[in-house]
């Protein structure tokens, strides 16, 4: 395998993990904002009421984006290991 071809499928794993973990961490960013607006709002400084949001929010997330996650996981797969003919010259 020549070096252009090592270089093409790391960058395929990396564009890969990248929108597979994005919808998540969208999901955290999100519930980050609403979460620290509630408490500038009003005032609330407690550890528990910013992380326990954020946990049901990933939570929720991962259990909607799931079906979507595998599926994009399983075509990458899919893609790497029915062409390892291609990978082995």
């Amino acid at each position: 395998m020549t070096p252009d071809g090592v270089a093409h499928l790391v960058g395929q794993m990396f564009v890969n993990a990248f929108w597979i973990s994005a919808p998540l961490l969208a999901i955290g960013f999100a519930t980050g904002i609403v979460i620290s607006l509630i408490q500038v709002l009003t005032s609330i400084q407690d550890s528990g009421f910013n992380s326990i949001p954020r946990l049901i929010a990933f939570l929720g997330g991962s259990l909607l984006m799931m079906p979507w996650m595998v599926h994009k996981a399983m075509g990458y797969a899919i893609d790497i290991l029915g062409n390892l003919s291609r990978y082995g010259r």
